[in-house]
C-alpha cells in the first residue's frame, strides 16, 4: 500500500475548498492575517456608513495605519518600503478588497502607481525625497494619466509640459483621479517635444488644484478627482528621468492591474460567504433556502468561478516573483477575474433577495464598486483586445 493511501485526507474546508492555502507558506499567511485583521477592526464597522455617506473620512489616519503594516508600496525594494513578494502583495490586495473597493484602491494608487513610477524610473533623489514618506503613509500620492477625452486611448492625451529656460511648464486636466484631492505629490504624465514624460509633481505647486468628484455610485468611500494644471512651473529635476513613451505609465498600469486581478476575489468571496450565511439562516417553505437545489446550484457556481480566480491570481503572482509575467497575462487575469466577480456578486444578491440591496449586507456596495474596477486601469473590451491582438497576431486597435 503506498504511503498515499494510508494517509488520511483532511477534512472539507467549505473557506478552502481546494486546499489553496497549502500552496502558501507561513510568512504568507501571516501578511495575509496582519491585513485582515486591520481590515476587519478599522474598516468594517465604519464603511456601510462611509459608503451611504459618499466620503472616506480619517484617510490620512488609515494611510499611516497602512504604512504601520508596511501595506504602502509593500512590493517594492528599500526606501522604507516591506521588499513583499507578488503573492504576498496580491494576498493584502484580496484582504482589503474584501472591506472595500475604495481602501484597495488608495493602497493600489499608493504603492503600484505613484510609488511605483518613482521607484522604477525616478532619480536618486527623487526616490529619497519622496519614497520613505509615501511609504510610511505620511504622503499620499496620486497618478495622473486618465483625461476627460481620453481614457482608453492615453496616446491622444492633451496634457502638454514645455520646456521654459530649465524649467518645464504644465497644462492640462486629468480626470477620475483616486487620491487626488488629499495627495501631497501626483506623478503626472504629459506630451512633451520628446514624447510622453512622466512628472513629480507638489501638489502646493502654484497652479495646481483637485477638486473632489461627487454624485459618484461607485467607489464612493473612495476620495476621487480631477487635476487641473494651469502653468504649473516645476524644476527641471521634476521629470522622470529614466522613461520616454507609454512604455513608462502602462508599466505601472501592469503593475496595478496584477494587484486588481486578486482585489476582485476579495469582494467576491465577502459577497459569497453573505451568500452562504444568509442562504443557511434565511427560511422559505418551512426549510432554509440553503436546502433547495437552485440555491445549492448558484453557491457551487459561484464557489468554483471565485476559487478558480484565487488560483489564477496565485499562479501570476508566482511568475510575477519569478520574472516571467507578460502583460498579456495580466490582461487574462484581470479581464477574467473582474468580470467573474460582478456575477458572484450579483448572483449573492438574487440569493439574499430584497435584502440584497441593504447596506448591513455588503453585496449591493460591492457589485457597486466592482462596475468601476471592471472599467478602470482597463475596460474588459480593452483587455479583450489585448489577448485576442496575442492570439491572433493581429492588431484591431488601429
Amino acid at each position: 500500500m503506498s504511503a498515499s493511501a494510508r494517509t488520511p485526507l483532511p477534512p472539507f474546508d467549505p473557506t478552502d475548498p481546494l486546499g489553496i492555502d497549502d500552496l502558501l507558506d507561513p510568512e504568507d499567511l501571516a501578511i495575509r492575517d496582519t491585513v485582515r485583521t486591520w481590515a476587519t477592526d478599522r474598516v468594517l464597522p465604519h464603511i456601510a456608513d462611509w459608503y451611504e455617506r459618499g466620503e472616506l473620512p480619517g484617510i490620512r489616519e488609515l494611510a499611516r495605519e497602512l504604512g504601520s503594516i508596511g501595506a504602502l508600496g509593500m512590493s517594492l525594494e528599500g526606501y522604507g518600503c516591506a521588499g513583499a513578494s507578488a503573492v504576498q502583495y496580491g494576498l493584502a490586495c484580496l484582504e482589503l478588497e474584501a472591506a472595500d473597493s475604495g481602501i484597495r484602491s488608495l493602497v493600489s494608487v499608493q504603492g503600484s502607481l505613484a510609488m511605483y513610477a518613482i521607484w522604477k524610473f525616478g532619480s536618486e533623489e527623487q526616490k529619497q525625497r519622496w519614497l520613505p514618506g509615501m511609504a510610511a503613509g505620511e504622503i499620499i500620492g496620486c497618478f495622473g494619466l486618465t483625461e476627460p477625452d481620453h481614457g482608453s486611448d492615453p496616446a491622444s492625451m492633451r496634457t502638454h509640459a514645455k520646456k521654459d529656460g530649465t524649467d518645464w511648464v504644465l497644462n492640462g486636466r486629468k480626470m477620475w483621479i483616486t487620491n487626488g484631492s488629499v495627495a501631497g505629490v501626483a506623478v503626472v504624465w504629459a506630451q512633451t517635444d520628446e514624447g510622453i514624460r512622466g512628472f513629480v509633481v507638489p501638489t502646493d505647486a502654484r497652479g495646481f488644484s483637485a477638486p473632489e468628484i461627487k454624485h459618484k455610485w461607485s467607489l464612493r468611500a473612495s476620495v476621487t478627482s480631477e487635476l487641473v494644471l494651469d502653468e504649473v512651473r516645476l524644476p527641471a529635476d521634476a521629470v522622470l528621468p529614466e522613461v520616454v513613451g507609454l512604455k513608462g505609465p502602462l508599466s505601472c498600469l501592469s503593475h496595478a492591474r496584477y494587484g486588481i486581478v486578486w482585489g476582485a476575489m476579495g469582494a467576491a468571496r465577502s459577497s459569497f460567504e453573505a451568500a452562504v450565511e444568509y442562504a443557511k439562516s434565511r427560511e422559505q417553505f418551512g426549510r432554509a433556502i440553503g436546502g433547495f437545489q437552485l440555491t445549492q446550484a448558484k453557491l457551487a457556481d459561484m464557489a468554483v468561478e471565485l476559487h478558480k480566480g484565487v488560483l489564477l491570481a496565485h499562479h501570476l503572482g508566482r511568475r510575477m516573483d519569478a520574472g516571467r509575467l507578460r502583460p498579456e497575462q495580466i490582461s487574462f487575469g484581470k479581464l477574467n477575474n473582474a468580470r467573474e466577480a460582478i456575477e458572484i456578486c450579483r448572483t449573492a444578491r438574487t440569493i439574499l433577495g430584497a435584502n440584497g440591496i441593504s447596506l448591513e449586507y455588503p453585496v449591493m456596495r460591492h457589485a457597486t464598486n466592482l462596475e468601476s474596477v471592471l472599467t478602470y486601469e482597463g475596460t474588459s473590451e480593452m483587455h479583450q483586445l489585448v489577448l485576442g491582438k496575442a492570439l491572433t497576431g493581429l492588431d484591431a486597435f488601429r
